[in-house]
C-alpha cells in the first residue's frame, strides 16, 4: 500500500528548529529567534561568539525540509574576549599553522575589525574548509569570509569523473543517488536534482569536492518541502 506524502508547514519546521537549537549545547536557547517563510529560515538574535553563530545556523541546516537558512544573528563579544586585530591575526596564523590539514603556504590572513578574510590557493576543497574550522572558533573573531580559491594539480577525464562521483554517491547512506543528477564541464561539476534535506544536499556536494581534478562544485539541488 502506498504511503502518504507528509506534508510540513512552515510552523512544523520552526518548531523542530527551536527544538534544535535547544538540543543544541554550544547555543542557549534564548539567544535566537527564529521564523520561517515556505521553508526559509531567518535566524535573529545576538550571540558572544563567531563560532556560536556558526553552531545555530548548522542546526537549523540539520532540520528536515529546511530549504535555506537566513543568519542574521549578531555576534556582540563580551569585554573579556574582545581582541585587537593584530592580535586575532597572530592567532589565525598560529591555528592555520598547527592544523595539519592546512598547506600554510600561499594562504594570506586579513582582520579588520575582527572579521577575518582568507586567501589564497590550495590543492582540495577539504583544505579550503579545514582553514575556515580552524579560525572561526578563535575568542575575539565576529565574522569570516573564506576567499580561499581551490586549484587542483591535475585534471580530471569527464567521463570517469561522473561515474565516479556517480558511484560514491550511491556508497553514501546519506544521499539517495537516484535523485540527484551530475554533468561534469571540464573541471566543474553540475549537481542537480531533489533532496530531502539539506545535509543531504551538503553530503552530495561534499562527495563531489572530494573527486581528484575537481575546481568548482555548482550545488543546484533543491531541498523539497
Amino acid at each position: 500500500m502506498a504511503t502518504a506524502a507528509i506534508t510540513r508547514t512552515d510552523q512544523d519546521i520552526q518548531s523542530d528548529v527551536l527544538d534544535e537549537l535547544n538540543w543544541e549545547p554550544r547555543v542557549q536557547p534564548n539567544e535566537i529567534g527564529v521564523t520561517v517563510s515556505e521553508g526559509v529560515v531567518t535566524l535573529t538574535g545576538w550571540v558572544d561568539s563567531y563560532a556560536k553563530k556558526w553552531a545555530a545556523e548548522r542546526a537549523a541546516h540539520r532540520v528536515d525540509r529546511v530549504r535555506a537558512v537566513a543568519n542574521d544573528v549578531q555576534v556582540r563579544l563580551a569585554t573579556s574576549a574582545q581582541r585587537t586585530d593584530a592580535e586575532i591575526a597572530t592567532a589565525a596564523t598560529r591555528a592555520l599553522e598547527w592544523d595539519a590539514f592546512v598547506p600554510l603556504d600561499g594562504l594570506d590572513v586579513t582582520v579588520s575589525g575582527g572579521w577575518v578574510t582568507l586567501r589564497g590557493e590550495v590543492e582540495w576543497e577539504y583544505q579550503r574548509r579545514a582553514a575556515e574550522r580552524s579560525v572561526r572558533r578563535l575568542t575575539g573573531v565576529r565574522g569570516l569570509s573564506n576567499g580561499i580559491v581551490v586549484r587542483p594539480a591535475g585534471r580530471p577525464t569527464r567521463g570517469d569523473l561522473t561515474d565516479r562521483i556517480t558511484r560514491a554517491l550511491v556508497r553514501s547512506v546519506e544521499t539517495d543517488a537516484e535523485r540527484i543528477s551530475v554533468e561534469v564541464r571540464g573541471d566543474t561539476v553540475i549537481l542537480d536534482g531533489l533532496v530531502r534535506s539539506w545535509l543531504e544536499r551538503d553530503e552530495a556536494e561534499r562527495v563531489a569536492w572530494s573527486a581528484p581534478g575537481v575546481a568548482e562544485v555548482h550545488n543546484h539541488i533543491t531541498v523539497r518541502l
